[in-house]
């Protein structure tokens, strides 16, 4: 047994907070340079499906697990979305079964998302410190490849 003390963690807020502060704060600024580009019929709903992995060759339930929506309320999205066009449902191959695929307007507002993400990235390591900002990306990659609790790994 280790008698070193362990660190002492702070009260609130905690990491769960401080992780959806800072991507309100990063979807705020993607947002904002979308209607900056001419992307300005996205509604903040819409932010759903356009997050990363892209929605691109993706069955519409797929998509509805992997953005934790019911497959009703994706279905909604995908189809205002379509109509908009960033995206179209079509057939692959000899399957009638339809994906979702991006339009290349739907590439060109994700080209936007991407440059935007680049320059926070810039800003908050040289904020912070580029080792220190890369340690965080290297700490929040490890936690993301994790999957259920420590107990289930």
């Amino acid at each position: 047994m280790s008698t070193a003390n362990p660190p002492q963690v702070e009260g609130p807020p905690f990491i769960g907070a401080l992780l959806r502060m800072c991507h309100q704060r990063v979807r705020e600024r993607m947002q904002e340079a979308a209607r900056e580009a001419g992307f300005t019929d996205l509604q903040d709903a819409h932010w759903a499906v356009l997050t990363y992995p892209p929605p691109d060759g993706v069955r519409p339930s797929e998509l509805a697990r992997r953005i934790g929506m019911s497959r009703q309320a994706t279905n909604h999205l995908i189809g205002q979305l379509e109509a908009l066009g960033y995206i179209e449902r079509r057939s692959s191959g000899e399957s009638t079964r339809r994906l979702v695929h991006l339009t290349p307007r739907g590439w060109q507002v994700c080209e936007v998302i991407w440059a935007c993400l680049r320059r926070i990235h810039a800003e908050w390591a040289a904020e912070v410190g580029e080792e220190r900002f890369a340690t965080v990306l290297e700490v929040l990659r490890f936690l993301a490849q994790q999957e259920g609790p420590p107990a289930t790994r």
